[in-house]
């Protein structure tokens, strides 16, 4: 195969490159992998302002987020006609009703008559009845019923329907805006809508959804998840297997990001092991109580012929089999012309602003991160989105788990598994500090990383846009 050319920088990790692992891949992956896109973002310090400020939440509550395209739904919360998903952001909540004609619609969660919520939990509507005065409207959003209408003859004439949010579906989930001006998502969010068409995300469900609270900021909070060198410190179990330094960051456009971090390598940090010690740790972060929820298999079958403990890459090839072979006895479908990156590795793909769905063939995570209601705290949702076996109806999204505010993410080990859980609690355990360290900053100004936190600076970068005018775009 052709190989292609890492992009020459004085501030990559020494050693093997993402690209290199491409370059030895046992099957030729998509061009969209190969593709490095890099942005001069400068080094100038960040204000930690757009974290702890209340004039700042109202700034993005007023400019960036009625002007975005949002998560709002997967199509499997909410599969048949009345099915409605209530959703709830930034002081602002809309009702998504699946309509007899299939398509989703999109209401201003609020009565006409005195603002009641029409509805407050998610569930099936055979129509919309305010609770509190009885005002009616059908699922489609037309008027049906004004209690005492003799009351209200100055309305005869004038359009009571439910005003709409705009809504699209894109591979299974379903995209909101306020902003009727906007591009259609795809041509909004750009060549990385593409990437999703080779792993057939609309026949995806949510086999497992958790939320929770987090003392810190919903960017502090999404920002954490934006580089991988935190494991070092952080995560130091992942590092037989992980290669956190090796990790590449693409920033592509205004609303799209990337890290590629390679799995079934060691870290550049681990000296002294082989291949043969990244199968053992890999086997052992994998089996057990996480076999399902971490997205893994295992590899304990001896391994193939040809295969060389002294090669960085020799886990990977078999690890990666081992996945087309497992996920084949489990889906149904034929994952031979799969590449080892598409099986193994963690492509943590974010959608500005507080979207991160991740791409492969394996089980793949979606994060969401919702603001509060003062910028000390939000909530974040992370979803593991199944493939649909082969033959089978897609299932309904399961419901989600709220972690009690008091609890760790490993209060939902059965659910999430406890190797799982507990990469999230390590990460929980820095953000309240983060949040709090913050206000202490003598000069208010944080010092980044020029490669490695690129991807906070790109993100900043947009949000400042949409909070000066730039963005959105006027047509």
């Amino acid at each position: 195969m052709n190989e292609i050319k890492d992009i020459a920088r004085a501030d990559r990790c020494p050693g093997i490159s993402y690209t290199d692992m491409l370059n030895g891949d046992t099957r030729r992956p998509p061009d969209y992998l190969f593709e490095e896109t890099t942005i001069e973002m400068g080094d100038e310090p960040l204000s930690v302002a757009p974290y702890i400020s209340e004039d700042f939440a109202r700034l993005e509550r007023e400019k960036m987020w009625p002007n975005v395209w949002l998560f709002a739904a997967r199509e499997d919360e909410l599969p048949d006609p009345g099915d409605t998903v209530v959703f709830d952001i930034a002081g602002k909540s809309f009702l998504l009703i699946r309509q007899k004609d299939g398509g989703v619609k999109a209401f201003y969660n609020a009565c006409l008559h005195r603002g009641r919520k029409l509805r407050t939990e998610s569930g099936n509507s055979v129509q919309l009845r305010c609770p509190f005065h009885g005002f009616t409207w059908r699922n489609d959003g037309s008027l049906k019923e004004i209690p005492c209408a003799w009351d209200f003859k100055h309305l005869e004439g004038k359009d009571m329907d439910l005003p709409q949010a705009r809504v699209e579906l894109w591979q299974g989930f379903v995209m909101l805006t306020e902003n009727h001006s906007l591009p259609d998502f795809k041509t909004w969010l750009g060549p990385a809508a593409s990437h999703y068409e080779r792993y057939d995300f609309g026949n995806r469900y949510t086999g497992m959804w958790v939320q929770k609270k987090i003392p810190a900021n919903w960017k502090a909070t999404a920002e954490a998840f934006m580089e991988a060198w935190h494991s070092i410190t952080t995560h130091p179990q992942l590092l037989a297997f992980l290669g956190d330094a090796n990790t590449r960051y693409d920033l592509i456009g205004d609303h799209f990001n990337r890290a590629i971090t390679p799995s079934g390598v060691l870290s550049p940090h681990v000296k002294g092991k082989n291949s043969d010690y990244v199968l053992e740790k890999m086997n052992e972060f994998s089996g057990g109580a996480d076999a399902r929820t971490n997205r893994r298999f295992n590899a304990s079958e001896e391994p193939a012929e040809g295969y060389d403990a002294s090669d960085p890459l020799g886990a990977r090839k078999i690890l990666a089999e081992a996945g087309r072979k497992g996920f084949a006895e489990n889906y149904g479908y034929d994952y031979s012309d799969a590449s080892d990156t598409e099986i193994l590795d963690n492509f943590t793909y974010n959608i500005f602003p507080n979207f991160a769905p991740w791409i492969g063939f394996l089980p793949t995570l979606v994060y969401r991160w919702l603001p509060g209601d003062t910028p000390d705290w939000c909530i974040m949702e992370i979803r593991l989105l199944f493939p649909t076996p082969k033959g089978q109806e897609r299932p309904r999204a399961v419901a989600p788990t709220y972690i009690p505010d008091d609890e760790p993410f490993a209060w939902a080990n059965d659910i999430m598994g406890p190797q799982l859980a507990n990469v999230f609690d390590q990460d929980m355990a820095n953000l309240p500090y983060v949040q709090e360290g913050m206000k202490s900053m003598k000069d208010g100004l944080m010092e980044l990383g020029h490669y490695q936190d690129s991807r906070v600076r790109h993100f900043q970068t947009t949000l400042m846009k949409y909070v000066n005018g730039e963005l959105p775009a006027a047509k």
